[in-house]
């Protein structure tokens, strides 16, 4: 279920559908692919929005995705991508045969994510699953009320979540498979990995992907 999603470094994370290549926050590629029908930016943090990243990715005519409130920040790769699409947090829209939701993407009681700067994470389907990418978050109201089948969530503490609120946040949602992301980098351990998969209760599923 899970063999055609990759974890790079921090939150960046390749995702294969049978006819689509997609990436969130393509963020320090060893790799330049150009392969990307789809980029989708969570946040406009230097970890998840980052230029010289988009362009190693970017394909012929990839369309990037991004929060409306970015609009003036994506210019700077406006004549790299085929189309901006912007959005805004819980809607749903379809982007050129790709389904996605958006989900609030927010700190509670840290200032380095506000709740006004309307960022976000997504849910895409993909092959009848639902794909929940959270981007940088507390376990909001809004995170808690995920329907998923997979959920990549960040677990390295100071900015989001640590190994053990996300583990209670994946506990609460109940997906098959978490994948623990945003750690062993620039925040958090590479061991937090194993923690986190300790505090998830069965039958739910921890895959750690993230490469180092």
């Amino acid at each position: 279920m899970t063999e055609n999603i990759k974890v790079f470094t921090q939150s960046s994370i390749q995702i294969k559908d049978e006819d689509k290549m997609i990436y969130i926050d393509p963020f320090q590629m060893k790799e330049a692919p150009h392969n990307a029908d789809y980029i989708l930016i969570t946040h406009d943090h230097y970890d998840h929005f980052s230029p010289e990243d988009i362009e190693k990715t970017v394909g012929k005519d990839t369309i990037l995705i991004i929060p409306e409130k970015m609009k003036d920040k994506a210019h700077k790769v406006s004549d790299i991508v085929k189309q901006i699409v912007t959005v805004k947090p819980s809607i749903y829209c379809e982007v050129k045969g790709l389904e996605l939701e958006t989900v609030p993407a927010y700190n509670i009681s840290k200032p380095f994510h506000p709740k006004n700067a309307e960022w976000v994470g997504y849910i895409i389907n993909i092959n009848g699953k639902r794909i929940y990418i959270s981007g940088d978050t507390d376990a909001t109201k809004e995170a808690k009320a995920v329907k998923c089948d997979i959920a990549l969530i960040p677990i390295g503490g100071t900015y989001t979540m640590d190994a053990k609120k996300a583990a209670e946040l994946i506990n609460t949602i109940c997906p098959d498979i978490a994948i623990p992301t945003h750690y062993g980098s620039i925040v958090g351990k590479p061991s937090d990995g194993y923690d986190f998969a300790g505090y998830i209760k069965a039958p739910i599923k921890t895959e750690l992907k993230l490469q180092f």
